[in-house]
């Protein structure tokens, strides 16, 4: 049993923490934060960095990457920009990304896929609705066979990740909806819709709490034409597709969450050294030392298990060694484990901080704004992994939820 990464993944992390370190410094981080945005200059760097759209085959405009070193790229974005904001701009192309090319049409990928590796395109994912996102299965949203072929969509999505950057780079969205409700979520389809479409309007963008400089909104889809091209796998598998594209999300939600939280304990380490109380510094007295070694002894155990959930999803798809529903069960582990952790560890390590760390000239508040959204729900709520490890772990027949 080897735990070391190759040495082009040891390459990989070191050109990529390299190029961070210069063109995303936590100055920057905040200067985004503030502005609400992502500078055009650092998504165009990640796409010559060969960064966005990572897993997608070079033939479509990614690298071939491994699930091993998209998961290196997404800890070194998190560690990079603790807000988690450009990590979401990076990993909803890693992941839905991949699913949306794999699916994806010819003409599909010639007209927005195989731009967005150079980060003159964009590829998300717009699932949630007004009414709920984790029970995908409840969803309004319906596809009827069009008078000339392919579909009429009607349906409305929010709190859906980078729309105004898609609208900026006429990108487009994995969207599933009912083709044949009555059969539940064996009755569901799936297609591409490009925000700049006939019929798809903006409905607004929310206020959030945390990752500023990635929009968060919504858009409303009414009477959209989809022709045959634009569906993306076979009628009425949408929902399997759906899971598929949280699957693969799932894994670099929580290695960017393990980066921000592994700054967030650099930071505090280097703060307790320096800050002295009662004629030490801070790092001297055992509450605090006590304090680290709890944090650090989780960090470590959910940055391994992370990195055996990216192996094996690696292993799922070049040789078929494990089922989905196998990886299915370490995925929803991580994505329970890490945020929360993440969040720990920001809380714990502002408290160290004292009143300096609840001002905004600490970074650390940007960091548990940032993670929160991920205990929240993004990519799946906490109890719906919590259902999963559940019911992979006892049985279905134990854990039918319906």
């Amino acid at each position: 049993m080897d735990f070391t990464f190759s040495e082009e993944q040891d390459l990989f992390r070191e050109a990529v923490n390299e190029w961070l370190a210069k063109n995303l410094t936590l100055e920057q981080v905040r200067q985004n934060d503030t502005n609400h945005e992502l500078p055009k200059k650092l998504i165009k760097g990640m796409g010559d960095l060969g960064l966005l759209c990572l897993t997608l085959p070079e033939e479509d405009g990614g690298s071939g990457a491994d699930w091993v070193t998209a998961t290196i790229g997404a800890e070194e974005l998190g560690y990079a920009d603790i807000s988690v904001a450009a990590p979401v701009f990076y990993l909803v192309q890693a992941s839905w990304g991949y699913v949306i090319n794999k699916l994806a049409s010819e003409t599909v990928k010639e007209k927005y896929i195989r731009r967005a590796g150079s980060g003159n395109g964009f590829l998300g994912i717009g699932v949630t609705e007004p009414g709920g996102g984790s029970d995908v299965a409840g969803f309004k949203t319906n596809l009827v066979p069009h008078k000339d072929g392919g579909w009429n969509l009607n349906g409305e999505k929010c709190y859906i990740s980078g729309t105004a950057e898609a609208v900026d780079l006429d990108g487009g969205y994995f969207v599933s909806g009912f083709t044949k409700r009555e059969d539940g979520h064996r009755g569901m389809t799936a297609a591409f819709v490009p925000l700049n479409y006939e019929g798809v309007e903006i409905t607004k963008r929310f206020e959030n709490m945390g990752r500023m400089a990635i929009s968060t909104g919504g858009f409303q889809m009414t009477d959209v034409h989809i022709p045959e091209e634009y569906q993306l796998g076979e009628t009425n598998r949408g929902f399997y597709n759906t899971m598929e594209g949280f699957d693969a999300a799932r894994v670099l939600v929580s290695a960017s969450c393990i980066g921000a939280s592994q700054r967030a304990l650099e930071i505090g380490m280097d703060y307790i050294k320096e800050r002295e109380a009662f004629g030490q510094p801070l790092a001297k007295y055992q509450g605090i030392q006590f304090d680290l070694a709890d944090m650090v002894a989780h960090h470590e155990a959910i940055k391994s298990l992370i990195y055996k959930t990216a192996w094996m999803l690696d292993e799922k798809y070049k040789n078929g060694r494990f089922s989905a529903l196998e990886v299915s069960k370490y995925l929803s582990m991580v994505k329970y484990l890490a945020p929360h952790h993440a969040l720990d560890v920001f809380r714990r390590v502002m408290y160290w901080h004292g009143a300096y760390g609840y001002t905004q000239e600490c970074p650390l508040e940007m960091g548990l704004r940032g993670v929160m959204s991920y205990c929240i729900g993004a990519e799946g709520a906490a109890n719906i992994q919590k259902i999963v490890i559940s019911r992979e772990t006892l049985g279905r027949n134990w854990t039918k939820t319906r």
